[in-house]
């Protein structure tokens, strides 16, 4: 099967910039996945870039006092350590334009049924606090936006990151017209979890075939029992069984099969869907961003 050489990405130069190669967070894998989508042929016209982001559109959905405590360097030393990165002006352009960069994918998907963002799924990140290499929430963002907007009526998140979407489930809990679902590790970080509208915690070292019937089932329930307009997928790869924050067993083939199957399912329900590349964790930067691309490539597919 060949790849679609017109499937919508979106991406910005600033989200990889020169930042400790050590870091536990890969910031240049960003850069690498842009340059191994364009070395498959999937980068032309096609490619859009998100506008700049600044703070005051994150108001939205963020305490007002929090982002701009953010964007200029006023957080205290223990909210910094929560968040988990050193502040710079660098990582505050790319933190906040990446959330339009989720905002402008899912509307593209809603155009086109399909699109991706190379970058996305800051899922940890609360109303007034930042977590987990988490500042703001693009996913509660682009949500809220969209259905404030009148563009959408419902949406669901579907989010596969092994790590439970708290701050999303959090920020989202009152809002009618958003459904969060996280099929994640249990045992794993947060620990302390937030309630999405439907959480499935899986034991450690889970494995491809009950794995993906899981995922399978949960998606098709949803999707008859929804009939959203829009389903956000955070397609997290820190499921796989070499990464370094997971303790699942997913090979990367249930990877491949995973990200397949869930854009297979949205298609076939003929619901619009915008992918985000979640979390994902290796001292190898290449083989992340490879690992980063598979959902890309799947949906390239279709």
């Amino acid at each position: 099967m060949t790849l679609n050489p017109h499937l919508p990405l979106v991406y910005h130069p600033n989200y990889s910039f020169s930042f400790d190669p050590k870091h536990r967070f890969a910031m240049s894998k960003f850069a690498h996945l842009y340059a191994h989508v364009a070395e498959l042929g999937l980068i032309g016209s096609n490619l859009v870039e998100p506008i700049l982001g600044t703070p005051e559109p994150l108001e939205l959905i963020h305490c007002e006092n929090y982002i701009h405590d953010l964007w200029n360097n006023r957080l205290d030393e223990k909210a910094m350590r929560c968040i988990g990165l050193p502040w710079s002006k660098e990582l505050m352009a790319r933190t906040f334009t990446a959330p339009q960069g989720t905002l402008q994918t899912a509307r593209l998907a809603l155009k086109h049924g399909i699109a991706c963002h190379l970058a996305g799924g800051t899922h940890h990140a609360h109303t007034d606090f930042g977590s987990g290499y988490c500042m703001v929430n693009d996913l509660a963002f682009t949500t809220q936006t969209l259905i404030e907007s009148g563009e959408v009526t419902n949406v669901l998140i579907f989010d596969l990151d092994v790590h439970q979407g708290d701050g999303t489930a959090a920020m989202l809990e009152h809002q009618a017209y958003a459904y969060t679902c996280s099929i994640h590790c249990e045992k794993n970080f947060p620990f302390r979890k937030s309630a999405s509208d439907l959480d499935i915690g899986l034991a450690d070292n889970m494995k491809d075939d009950e794995y993906l019937g899981i995922v399978d089932d949960t998606l098709q329930f949803l999707l008859k029992e929804l009939n959203p307009d829009l389903v956000l997928y955070d397609a997290g790869v820190d499921i796989w069984q070499g990464d370094g924050l997971g303790k699942l067993d997913i090979s990367w083939d249930g990877i491949v099969k995973r990200d397949h199957l869930v854009l297979k399912r949205c298609l076939e329900h003929n619901t619009p869907v915008a992918t985000v590349i979640g979390g994902g964790y290796d001292k190898d930067h290449l083989r992340l961003a490879k690992r980063h691309s598979i959902v890309i490539e799947q949906a390239a597919r279709f």
